[in-house]
Order: C-alpha cells, then structure tokens, then sequence
C-alpha cells in the first residue's frame, strides 16, 4: 500500500512495472546467453543434458516476459517509431525524478 502510493506520488505506477519487465527480459536473456555459452564449454553428455533443459527453459521464460511486456505496450520490436517514443519517455520520467 506505502509502495503504490509512493509511486503515484512520483507519478512512477506505471512506469515501474515496466522498469522491472524490462529488467527481467535483460536478465532472462543474459541467462539464455549463459547457458549457450555453458554448453558449448561442457564435455560430459550428463551436463549437456541438463544445460539443455536449463537453456531451453531460459528461452521460454525469455519469451513469456517479452510477449508479456509486447501485450502491455512497453515493448515494441517491429516499430521503431513507437519503441522510441516509449523510450524518450521513460528517459524523461527518469530525469523528472529528484
């Protein structure tokens, strides 16, 4: 209840659901960098397996999160246009903060 009425005050509701979607798409995809990278360095078949489950696992999240974030018009991939006018008002909600 004290959060949400924080982030009304700073005028920050909205935009802080989609901070956090936008960190968790980063750091999804990071993961799925990682686990690429993890099994093209492994040498046993058993960790191979596992690596793969984990990657594949890491690729659905991935892509949970960014139709997730497309759905709510904080993400838009085929729309440079729109995608820059999301992002010119995060950044100057960013810079309205004090």
């Amino acid at each position: 209840m004290m959060n949400e009425m924080i982030q009304n005050m700073t005028g920050m509701g909205a935009m802080t659901e989609q901070v956090v979607a936008t960190d968790f798409l980063l750091t999804a995809k990071s993961g799925v960098q990682n686990f690429a990278v993890a099994l093209t360095e492994t040498t046993t078949p058993e960790v191979r397996e596992t690596l793969k489950q984990y990657f594949n696992d890491a690729v659905d999240t991935h892509e949970q999160i960014f139709n997730y974030m497309v759905s709510k018009g904080y993400y838009h991939p085929n729309n440079l246009s729109e995608q820059l006018t999301v992002d010119l008002e995060a950044a100057q909600t960013a810079m309205n903060i004090k």
